[in-house]
């Protein structure tokens, strides 16, 4: 949520910035400022009535002392319990609507980014790795995985529909492989390790920035009011959900693996085939929780940690700065890494990387009191580290040979116990 105080003061300015993730956000912050006015008028107006309430009712006391008549007194006083009931109800009206707005408007791009509409505007920022060449002609992992046995597509259908699958064998061994291997890389750097429920409540959502936006995009169980996660991200980050946290506990790093469940409701049509795009998929997610002047140096190296994974297992990546209409809705810069797939010829994301500066913390009401003694929002920022079925539709392919067997990356072999994956 962005500061109501800076759209206050510069609400050109704050316009100008949205209008670089889209023409539909300005208009959002003359709405917020109308409405922001009106709440600041009914609170003034209650303030006075609030206030002449209490003289009238401290005059009823003195003057019934005295044995006075206090009917003309208690009249008025009525009217005014009347008009501030009514002001109250109205405010809590105003407040609903503001606090909506607020919600809808996304963060302010950072400077260093880069103005565009599309992935088209995104910027390369550097490449790690050579792509293979190969002797013959490179098959998608989807083919991989089921001539090997490893992938079934078909008996995910039959339990659960399209977009989902069955990893068997050592295609479910070198998943789990790649879960360890992620969070055992992580957990060296200082990364604390976090088990959360896969289950969360609606505020929680709001307080990542998922909701209201995403909210089609979401599982939700209605019975009980709780959202299957998206991604480890929103138990992470709000596990510090209206806290005031001491300076010295900052920085706070945390590593989680989560399945994460999404509809992908923008998606259709795109990726139908294979583990690219997936209704549930499994991620190793990183989360920062850091004092404001630290941040950029933070997202450096959080971006740096994902990557260090990719060069474990020798894939080549790049590392592709995201312009303003590309962004994701909290963010206020963000790194895509994008790993090679040689069979469509191109780089795929398979993490992304965000500092949400303070836009989360706002929402979430999670702060840290310096040594000043002021209250201070904390900045937020999350990556994947990685994506555990691209990671693995990456490997198929990269590590393909012609007879279709697929050798096992060095780093993972302590974890699968074997050097190369055959047909079983």
């Amino acid at each position: 949520m962005l500061d109501i105080e800076l759209i206050r003061k510069k609400p050109d300015w704050v316009k100008e910035r949205l209008k670089t993730r889209g023409e539909e956000y300005p208009p959002l912050v003359d709405d917020v400022l109308i409405l922001d006015e009106e709440r600041r008028s009914i609170i003034r107006e209650l303030e006075g009535l609030r206030s002449e309430r209490n003289r009238i009712s401290k005059e009823i006391g003195s003057m019934k002392k005295q044995g006075a008549d206090t009917t003309a007194l208690e009249v008025q006083m009525k009217k005014l319990k009347e008009r501030i009931e009514e002001l109250e109800h109205k405010l809590s009206i105003v407040e609903r609507d503001h606090k909506n707005l607020m919600l809808r408007i996304p963060n302010l791009p950072h400077t260093s980014v880069p103005v565009g509409e599309d992935e088209k505007d995104n910027v390369e920022v550097r490449r790690w790795g050579i792509p293979k060449e190969f002797g013959f002609e490179p098959k998608p992992h989807w083919e991989i995985g089921e001539k090997l046995g490893i992938l079934d597509f078909e008996r995910g259908a039959k339990l659960s529909g399209s977009r989902f699958t069955v990893l068997k064998g050592m295609g479910a061994k070198l998943e789990r492989a790649l879960i360890n291997f992620m969070l055992d890389m992580h957990a060296k750097k200082g990364y604390v390790e976090i088990m959360p429920p896969h289950l969360v409540k609606p505020q929680v959502l709001e307080g990542t920035g998922q909701l209201p936006k995403f909210e089609e995009e979401l599982y939700r169980c209605e019975r009980d009011e709780l959202y299957l996660i998206p991604t480890a991200e929103v138990p992470l980050t709000n596990l510090f959900r209206d806290e005031i946290l001491r300076e010295d506990q900052l920085p706070i790093y945390l590593t989680s693996y989560t399945p994460c469940y999404r509809r992908e409701a923008g998606a259709y049509g795109k990726d139908i085939r294979g583990i690219i795009r997936q209704h549930q998929f499994n991620k190793v997610e990183l989360v920062k929780i850091v004092k404001p002047e630290d941040s950029y140096r933070e997202l450096e190296g959080l971006t740096s940690d994902a990557e260090d994974i990719l060069r474990a297992l020798e894939l080549p990546y790049r590392v592709v700065l995201l312009c303003t209409g590309d962004m994701g809705f909290s963010s206020a810069k963000t790194y895509d890494i994008e790993v090679w797939f040689p069979s469509q010829s191109r780089y795929r994301e398979v993490s992304s990387c965000s500092n949400c500066e303070e836009f989360q913390a706002r929402r979430m009401g999670t702060r840290y009191k310096d040594q000043k003694g002021r209250n201070i929002y904390v900045h937020t920022l999350n990556g994947s580290a990685l994506a555990i079925g691209r990671t693995l539709a990456a490997i198929l392919e990269n590590y393909q040979r012609e007879d279709g067997s697929v050798i096992v990356p060095h780093a993972l072999r302590d974890y699968v116990k074997a050097d190369i994956i055959k047909p079983e």
